[in-house]
């Protein structure tokens, strides 16, 4: 069994493609009620809809929330500007999703609750980890809950439990970076009178402050982010409506009222990461590992991503008998990913602060092709095998460790029809690879798809016929030549076997 700590995204994430894949699971977490407040509000990019796809709620989660939000500036009450970021994102045969979705977050988890509560898991309210330790084979937990203290023993922990991580902080874990309290934003869902909610109203004023008036789709409510100010002996005023309606009044100009605040907060510029998302048995993932700016939308979509990357490996370890060393591999290649998360989200709000400062530009501008998450890759991963295969790993095509894209078959299904579900995909690309993929498919492995489709995808790029190796996290994991089923077989191999990073054949082009 695996204890998920936090039920947020990640968490539900995490536990939802262990369950389908048949890994025992208990998802705890210290809230008694389910939070109904907005958090992250907006921002589910391109590849976590991905992720939405293959577990088969695109279409929940598309209808509740919206592609198509404009962005409109305001100088007091005028209209300065308006945009409507990714507009001319048009979905490709490749990438049928190329524009972010506004959805609330607590929307996102009751659909993954819903989800998860499909294959019977529920999550365990007002429970609460105290306490761990663990051995070479199992970890002894101790949780509070509504009947009392209670210890248990599981194979593995995953904490998804926040900025604040309990599990992070037994193990001793450094958070490195920074926390800057000198610059605080007010946070909150309240009811809006006097804008029609058909945009995302904003106002950078550099001497009245920040004022940004969401409104949430399927609610009444609007959630505000407002600048925070100190009152005269220095400190900051604790959120409440008569301190977030001060800031409208002062920033706006405007004849706008609030009521019926559902929630109310305060954040501060935080920019942290881990060393390290593995303890032995014990792993991080989420906002447990990293946190950063807002800008950019990359927090719970790099969460979800961490979970994507973990399931399938630890799953693999529980049920399939592969080795506990394949767990590196998350590290390997989600660490580099937090990095780079923390760095665009601080280049993103870079480019905020310069647009405004300029007085040409907002929130939109840290909003770029880069942080729809599409071109992420694991190509410098040890489970990324290129293979000596002219035109198929080279810079011309598709590499191992790239995202496989999605493309029409000859059928009339797509490439993402046959990826979703928790197996791998061999892929046959061009009339000479029947026999190897036929072969591959005589071995009878498990969890393995495989698809002749006789052509060559536009998507992919090859000149030549080519097998692909599709991981169930959606990324390549093998390219080689269409004759090569022993190269298929012994990837698969690699993947149950002791192994350490590049331990794998020799490569090319990866």
């Amino acid at each position: 069994m695996v204890l998920v700590v936090g039920s947020g995204p990640t968490g539900l994430i995490l536990a939802y493609d262990l369950t389908r894949r048949g890994v025992p699971v208990r998802i705890i977490d210290r809230q008694k009620e389910f939070t109904t407040a907005s958090r992250g509000k907006a921002g589910v990019q391109p590849r976590t809809l991905e992720v939405f796809d293959d577990f088969g709620i695109i279409d929940r989660m598309l209808e509740a929330g919206t592609q198509r939000l404009p962005f409109r500036r305001y100088l007091l009450d005028q209209m300065i500007s308006e945009v409507v970021p990714y507009e001319d994102k048009e979905p490709r045969p490749d990438a049928p999703y190329r524009r972010m979705l506004y959805i609330r977050q607590n929307d996102v988890e009751q659909i993954l609750r819903g989800l998860l509560s499909e294959v019977g898991c529920e999550v365990q309210r007002a429970t609460t980890l105290t306490d761990f330790t663990q051995t070479d084979t199992s970890i002894i937990a101790t949780l509070d809950g509504p009947t009392g203290t209670e210890k248990v023993e599981v194979g593995y922990l995953v904490g998804c439990d926040g900025g604040g991580s309990t599990v992070r902080k037994q193990l001793g874990l450094q958070f490195r970076g920074v926390t800057d309290d000198s610059q605080k934003l007010y946070v909150g869902d309240v009811e809006v009178d006097g804008l029609p909610g058909d945009a995302w109203y904003q106002w950078y004023d550099l001497q009245r402050g920040l004022l940004l008036l969401c409104p949430l789709p399927g609610s009444r409510s609007w959630q505000i982010q407002a600048s925070a100010s100190r009152a005269a002996d220095g400190t900051f005023p604790a959120p409440s409506l008569e301190v977030l309606q001060d800031a409208v009044d002062r920033i706006s100009g405007m004849s706008i009222k609030l009521s019926n605040p559902t929630w109310l907060s305060v954040t501060k510029k935080n920019v942290r990461i881990v060393d390290s998302l593995r303890s032995g048995r014990v792993l991080i993932a989420g906002d447990a590992a990293h946190v950063h700016p807002v800008a950019g939308a990359l927090g719970a979509n790099t969460g979800v991503q961490d979970a994507y990357n973990l399931g399938w490996k630890l799953a693999r370890v529980i049920k399939d008998g592969a080795d506990q060393s394949l767990l590196d591999t998350y590290q390997e290649e989600r660490l580099p990913v937090a990095e780079w998360a923390l760095r665009t989200s601080c280049s993103s709000a870079d480019r905020i602060a310069k647009a405004v400062m300029a007085g040409d530009g907002g929130a939109e501008t840290g909003l770029t092709e880069e942080t729809n998450q599409l071109g992420l890759n694991y190509r410098d991963s040890s489970l990324s095998w290129n293979l000596d295969a002219p035109g198929a790993g080279d810079s011309s095509g598709v590499r191992a460790g790239d995202r496989a894209p999605d493309s029409p078959c000859p059928d009339g299904t797509r490439l993402f029809d046959v990826f979703r579900g928790p197996h791998a995909t061999l892929l046959g690309m061009g009339t000479n690879c029947r026999e190897a993929v036929a072969q591959v498919d005589s071995a009878g492995i498990a969890g393995l798809r495989t698809l002749d489709i006789q052509e060559r995808p536009p998507a992919y790029g090859y000149t030549e016929d080519a097998l692909v190796l599709v991981r169930p996290d959606g990324y390549v994991g093998l390219v080689t030549t269409a004759y090569d089923s022993a190269g298929v077989l012994k990837y698969l191999d690699f993947l149950q076997a002791p192994h350490s990073k590049h331990s794998g054949p020799r490569l090319t082009g990866g």
